[in-house]
């Protein structure tokens, strides 16, 4: 009885004297409440199997992380450029481990370091997504449900946050970067990552499930017109006219859903616009990318924790008429500046271009019509018809289809007011014809009508020929095996 209580007591003063352990980490970096977990923690997988090894690791990983960040939060680093975050990181690991003899092997302890840096610096788990060229859309429905589309089709991933915590902190850490701020009274984010990427988060109690992160991605390089035209989204036809309309100052609108391709159709019809000339964009979040070497981009600006400083895209074209612009691209018309957008187009600013979400091109009109009256003005309908039908020429319409594809489902032509209706004029459609295996066929097809602003570009020494709007210039949409092999291509 005596020697069963001897060991007992041996076994209480053996945890006693483990739980009072301490790892010697570098000392201003570690509190001592999660040293004394960590060590508790690495004694138990040390007498593990081998497979505890990488519980070692992800064991060291964890406590590492959020010491380093708290030690950057202290220090008031970590909105540090990426090279100095670099270089913390760097030392804060190799000072730990070669204070401490931590139970990893060398390749772990390379790993580590690597990690650590992504996880401060990146995107942590989302990494392999965001390196992925043919990911064009990241969602995380909260720390274990991440999805990704690669094209045109959604599909589960592997990718896993620890928890609701580790999810949180890479959303912060992203927005932290552009000068965003998301915690419970601002619980909601829309940033832009550096290579252009868009990101928008929410936090509880907006998303009751947990935290969300939706990130859409835009490529290392944009698709030029040529490889549009090879994924099937238009024909050269289409394009030629496109191109000599944009020369010719024709002021035009790309209408479509969500996803449908929008601004990668703006950015490369864009190409048409003559170097010479001074470009002036104006996006909530930079998307646009064009080639032109004079080009002022203006991006709008939320509000401060303090709910100030708010620039809006309304204030952005109101300036950027002061800035002698021979073209004014808006990203996209959400609301009042679209009042703004179309006084510039009726007083001098021809050639400009803007893209809206709608399902028709007369849904255009009227979602633009909607938008005038966002500006605060008492205008009667008809007048805000009539300047819209004068300032617009041309509206394009594009469609993701159900077989992932994106394409031009119209060009039309603003040719007027029939009493209270602005009336449009078809000059190219797409028809489809079916399905082949699960692939939507058809064809895209000129109506035969010359539109009236090929007169007005002949006047400005733009001569549009005849045969593009000939009915037999229709073309079927190209098979898979056709389109271009480039990675961001297929993605897209």
């Amino acid at each position: 009885m005596k020697k069963e209580s001897d060991s007992i007591r041996e076994r209480i003063s053996a945890r006693d004297l483990l739980s009072r352990s301490s790892l010697h980490l570098p000392g201003d970096r570690v509190r001592s409440e999660v040293r004394r977990q960590a060590s508790q923690s690495f004694a138990t997988q040390n007498s593990a199997t081998p497979s505890g090894g990488s519980a070692s690791f992800a064991t060291v990983k964890a406590v590492m992380h959020q010491q380093l960040l708290e030690d950057l939060d202290r220090r008031e680093r970590i909105t540090a450029n990426e090279d100095e975050l670099t270089g913390l990181v760097t030392d804060f690991v190799t000072d730990a481990l070669a204070t401490q003899d931590w139970p990893l092997n060398d390749s772990e302890r390379k790993q580590l370091v690597d990690d650590l840096i992504e996880e401060t610096i990146g995107v942590g788990p989302l990494a392999p997504l965001l390196a992925d060229p043919a990911v064009s859309d990241i969602l995380v429905n909260g720390p274990y449900k991440v999805f990704v589309e690669r094209y045109g089709r959604l599909e589960a991933t592997e990718v896993r946050f620890r928890d609701d915590e580790h999810l949180v902190r890479i959303i912060g850490r992203i927005a932290a970067r552009i000068g965003r701020r998301i915690d419970e009274s601002s619980p909601m984010v829309d940033a832009r990552l550096p290579d252009g990427s868009r990101v928008n988060a929410t936090l509880p109690p907006i998303t009751i499930d947990g935290p969300t992160l939706s990130i859409r991605r835009f490529g290392r390089r944009r698709l030029r017109s040529d490889e549009l035209m090879k994924l099937g989204m238009f024909t050269s036809n289409m394009r030629e006219f496109l191109r000599f309309a944009i020369r010719g100052r024709i002021n035009m609108i790309v209408s479509g859903g969500t996803g449908s391709g929008k601004s990668t159709f703006l950015s490369a019809m864009a190409e048409a616009i003559p170097d010479t000339e001074r470009i002036v964009t104006i996006e909530d979040a930079a998307e646009l990318q064009l080639d032109q070497g004079h080009v002022v981009r203006m991006e709008t600006r939320p509000p401060n924790i303090e709910g100030q400083g708010r620039i809006v895209a309304r204030d952005l074209v109101i300036n950027a008429l002061r800035m002698r612009p021979d073209r004014i691209i808006v990203g996209e018309v959400r609301a009042g500046e679209a009042l703004d957008m179309l006084q510039a187009m009726n007083t001098g600013h021809d050639g400009s271009l803007t893209t809206i979400h709608a399902n028709s091109p007369r849904d255009a009109m009227a979602r633009l019509e909607t938008m005038v009256l966002m500006a605060g003005i008492d205008l009667p309908s008809r007048a805000i018809r009539e300047q819209a039908v004068s300032a617009i020429d041309i509206i394009v319409q594009v469609k993701r289809y159900e077989d992932g594809v994106r394409r031009v489902q119209s060009i039309s032509e603003l040719v007027g007011m029939e009493g209270d209706t602005p009336q449009l004029q078809e000059i190219f459609r797409f028809v489809s014809k079916g399905k082949v295996n699960r692939k939507i066929t058809g064809e895209f097809v000129a109506t035969g009508v010359v539109p009236h602003i090929v007169e007005r570009m002949r006047e400005n020494d733009v001569d549009v020929p005849v045969h593009l709007f000939h009915t037999s210039t229709g073309t079927s949409t190209r098979n898979e095996e056709e389109r271009p092999s480039d990675d961001r291509a297929r993605s897209w």
